[in-house]
């Protein structure tokens, strides 16, 4: 199955960011592989494949093709460098559209893929609980860059007895235990702020968030003051403003995506409720702020890691990226992407040379993952026995003249 693989090997970083952005997609070419090709020495190189599982339609397609096109660039320059003698690495891409249902089609769809030897994604959480299962029975290792709800690694009970669920789980960002707590100490200790209230979107994301946002904001001293719900689907938010405004907030701290927090913002604030909105990675995106509109103005999100652009280990991802030609930005989770891309080539270093097929290195790649360890884009990137990144740095950021601007970068300690 060679369908919707991309391609990206053997020429010029631009040329071929290029060539595979015009189209996307490459004609069947069987599972063999090519003649020549980076590192093959002019012989016969063999195919591996990186799957990615993103949403690349819909709402957060933003966010889902930053994803898409961070791996394509780490897969690129390995292929150029020829980091994996022999072998020549692909990406295929497939559209989870934000849904647990559709993203477990597209697990099925890559499992069962002899040549697929990993995964990259996805983005929401939700989908995440989807296709972990999936990914697992067939041996596929799989690194999400965004994927933050704690149980995906350690379990539903990961605050009294964290257990790892699939080995085959890894991700590169850190989790709402961290992120939750980060915020609630934001807004406690730095922002004055004592009287909350909470929504979130019913998701495994959104609701973790503020679950773990609300037991730190609680034993910090602060009070939820209103606690409320909607449905992803929902565009209309006057009876939850109207709930919310009752209890006489300093703020809104909701759990979910951009596309429900931006006309929530705009639409608390039209209806008088004139109080900052804050949320989490979900909606750290310029989305959200044309979503919002001016309005948003001191809305506040945190984020995975620290800045970007900010980062000396993230400024040659910058540089590439943008000298890449692609379409589209890296988004929030560009980096992370990247970052994830390259921990499974690390792990295909140690698996691949040894092994006659892509669907044979499966086992020793998911192996070969739990001792990698680099110097990333986002900083050191290195995974603990349950599969989560080592580092726990996170941004605060506050809209200010119509952009996010960091406010606050810390580690978070217990």
């Amino acid at each position: 199955m060679a369908k919707n693989r991309i391609l990206v090997a053997g020429a010029t970083l631009l040329a071929a960011a290029m060539a595979l952005t015009a189209c996307g997609t490459r004609a069947e070419e069987g599972g063999g592989g090519a003649e020549g090709g980076a590192g093959g020495g002019g012989g016969e190189t063999k195919t591996a494949v990186i799957g990615v599982v993103a949403p690349l339609s819909g709402d957060l397609a933003p966010l889902g093709l930053g994803i898409q096109h961070s791996v394509e660039l780490a897969v690129q320059q390995a292929n150029e460098s020829g980091a994996i003698p022999g072998w020549t690495l692909e990406v295929q891409p497939e559209d989870d559209q934000a849904t647990p249902d559709v993203g477990r089609n597209a697990a099925t769809s890559l499992s069962s893929d002899a040549d697929v030897v990993a995964m990259v994604g996805p983005l929401n959480s939700s989908v995440g609980q989807a296709v972990q299962p999936v990914f697992d029975a067939a041996g596929i290792l799989q690194v999400s860059p965004a994927n933050t709800n704690p149980s995906l690694t350690r379990g539903a009970n990961f605050d009294t007895a964290p257990e790892r669920t699939y080995p085959t789980y890894f991700r590169t960002c850190t989790t709402d235990s961290i992120q939750g707590p980060f915020a609630a100490r934001y807004l406690y200790e730095t922002a004055g702020i004592t009287r909350i209230a909470t929504v979130h979107d019913k998701k495994a994301y959104g609701q973790g968030l503020v679950e773990a946002f609300s037991a730190e904001f609680e034993e910090l001293g602060g009070e939820i003051v209103a606690a409320e719900t909607i449905n992803p689907e929902d565009d209309n938010f006057s009876a939850v403003i109207t709930s919310v405004g009752s209890g006489d907030p300093e703020a809104l701290y909701y759990g979910g995506e951009y596309p429900q927090s931006g006309p929530l913002s705009q639409q608390m604030k039209a209806a008088g409720l004139d109080i900052p909105l804050m949320g989490g990675d979900g909606m750290y995106s310029p989305e959200y702020i044309e979503l919002a509109g001016e309005q948003s103005e001191g809305d506040l999100a945190t984020s995975v890691g620290a800045p970007v652009e900010d980062l000396p280990s993230a400024q040659q991802f910058v540089t590439d990226y943008e000298a890449a030609g692609f379409p589209d930005p890296y988004e929030a989770y560009g980096a992370y992407s990247y970052d994830a891309a390259q921990a499974v080539i690390e792990a295909l270093k140690v698996s691949l040379p040894e092994a006659e097929t892509a669907e044979d290195a499966r086992e020793a790649t998911v192996e070969a993952m739990a001792s990698v360890s680099f110097e990333g884009a986002t900083g050191p990137v290195a995974f603990d026995e349950f599969g989560d990144n080592t580092t726990r740095i996170l941004t605060a950021y506050k809209v200010e003249g119509g952009a996010w601007v960091a406010d606050q970068t810390d580690e978070f300690e217990d």
